[in-house]
Parts: structure tokens; sequence; C-alpha cells
């Protein structure tokens, strides 16, 4: 979240990054939902809230950067 947030590329992360918003919520592109840490039950719990949710559905500020996630695509989740 904080890098999409740094590049201003229309993530909000009104919590900053807490879990509790759901304003940085991703799809994930499928290719890519498997290689991530499965979500924890705080992130299901936000994203259940959201009104419109993929199976790939992700808040981003759940995804820890890493180098072996150089290259990871995803779509910013249109606003509810």
């Amino acid at each position: 979240m904080e890098i999409l947030r740094d590049y201003k590329v229309g993530i909000e992360g009104v919590c900053g990054g807490s879990c509790d918003c759901g304003t940085c919520h991703v799809i994930v592109a499928q290719e890519w939902a498997g290689k991530l840490p499965e979500p924890r039950d705080e992130e299901i719990d936000a994203l259940d809230e959201l009104p419109l949710i993929e199976a790939t559905s992700r808040l981003s500020c759940q995804i820890i950067w890493a180098d072996d996630l150089d290259g990871l695509t995803l779509t910013l989740a249109e606003a509810a």
C-alpha cells in the first residue's frame, strides 16, 4: 500500500495500513494470487465489509513487499 500511495496511483490507505478500512483494496492478477501469503482473518473480515470483491481481492496494506514479488500485477479496485 505504501509503495502504491507514494507513487500516487490512487490508493487512499485511510487507516494507514492497520487493515481497518478497505481503501487500499486491489485485485491481484490470477497468476500472482497463489504466490502471496494467505490473508489473515483480519484482512478477510475487512474485505467482507466491502460491497464488491473478486476471488483475488486483497488489501494492499497486507501485502508485504519482497524481492520475489517483483513484477506483481494488480488492479486498483473501484471505490464504493
